[in-house]
């Protein structure tokens, strides 16, 4: 036999060996279970939602070591929304289309942006279907009476004031200035910081629009520059933080810094160089390496053949949850296993995950890290 062949049969082996944990568990019989997972996988975005397509991956390949679900084997179909809104309404009708054609799927998970999910959401509230966004976090997409529709992250109602008190009360920064994307996640989260701030008796000191994936941001660094706050705080993606961040170190600006989920991808480290040491963001999932153990992060590896990214965590546990509830309801039907969501616990690496009757977590968890020596450290709560 051809070394190579056997090398490749070798590492098969050991993988299935490590995911089962040599537990002898049959292998699935009754054929593939699809789970479609929605996210920018080309573009601008693209790491980070190749990280949550990575956790999903890993998940289902440990499901399906340990037997699969209710017989069935895990198969999941990756299809990439590009972070924009139209194209995710193709991408749900591209699965809608799936199912009505009687294509067995057992759920979505997606979509990466809150703009993207609320778009598709018009589409898969009327499928027989569960869905389970891994990081979209505008409040308003769980108050619009979807059944079949559950977050594994916080929303940004809870991320704007566990970010506003750890910059009054830990940094005690007195005058703070709010930049925001001019996009539907950078503005819900405006809004929400703008709350935070007020109720803390820190009222922002001016509140800063920016375009989106703009080359520049030197118009807000001129009125920053003017403001002269000691805190500056980025409702954005990552593609805004490492423009803005460096033109205000070029420009003097010497105001702490932090940035929103949205910025919690190692590209916005790499982008700002180094005006990244620490800043601070804030996440919905923990420090992976305080979470996992070194299998953990072998089987990451093997699968997927990259480290796991910031939001791993966030797929993995999306999947994770999807799959308990089918096991918990003891069916793949829909309203079965979003009933068995509502009234489970389910133990994951982002957290033990309860669920209320709009599809949020009861506990919602914010991270907040700071940036050193080019990791994100966490630091609240300390792990």
């Amino acid at each position: 036999m051809d070394s190579k062949v056997l090398r490749a049969i070798v590492c098969s082996l050991l993988l299935l060996s490590v995911l089962t944990g040599c537990k002898g568990t049959s292998a699935p019989t009754k054929g593939d279970l699809i789970v479609y997972v929605a996210a920018p996988l080309s573009g601008w975005q693209a790491d980070g939602g190749q990280t949550v397509v990575g956790g999903a991956r890993v998940a289902a390949e440990r499901a399906n070591a340990e037997g699969g679900v209710l017989g069935y084997s895990i198969k999941v179909v990756a299809l990439d929304d590009e972070a924009d809104t139209d194209v995710a309404l193709t991408v749900a009708n591209q699965i809608a289309g799936a199912i009505h054609g009687g294509e067995r799927v057992l759920g979505i998970i997606g979509h990466y942006n809150s703009g993207q999910s609320a778009a598709a959401l018009q589409i898969y509230k009327d499928l027989p279907v569960i869905v389970i966004t891994p990081t979209s976090s505008d409040p308003s997409l769980t108050h619009e009476g979807y059944t079949n529709f559950f977050r594994v992250n916080a929303t940004d109602a809870s991320q704007a004031p566990y970010d506003a008190s750890f910059m009054v009360n830990d940094l005690q920064a007195q005058r703070i200035a709010v930049v925001y994307a001019e996009n539907d996640y950078g503005q819900a989260l405006r809004d929400e910081m703008v709350k935070a701030l007020e109720a803390l008796g820190k009222p922002a000191v001016a509140v800063i629009g920016i375009p989106e994936g703009a080359d520049s941001q030197q118009a807000a660094v001129a009125q920053i520059q003017q403001i002269n706050p000691d805190m500056v705080f980025l409702a954005g993606y990552e593609t805004e933080g490492y423009v803005l961040l460096p033109e205000l170190r070029s420009a003097g600006v010497t105001a702490k810094f932090m940035a929103s989920d949205g910025c919690f991808l190692y590209e916005f480290i790499d982008g700002s160089g180094k005006a990244a040491e620490g800043v601070y963001v804030s996440g919905f999932a923990p420090d992976t390496r305080t979470v996992t153990d070194k299998q953990w992060w072998s089987n990451y590896q093997q699968i997927e053949t990259r480290n796991p990214g910031t939001y791993s965590l966030a797929g993995y546990s999306a999947m994770t949850v999807l799959i308990e509830g089918a096991r918990q309801a003891n069916s793949l039907d829909y309203v079965k296993v979003g009933d068995a969501l509502r009234s489970g616990e389910f133990s994951t690496l982002v957290g033990t995950i309860q669920y209320d009757a709009n599809g949020d977590l009861q506990d919602q968890r914010i991270f907040i890290f700071q940036v050193i020596n080019d990791e994100f450290v966490q630091v609240k709560p300390t792990p």
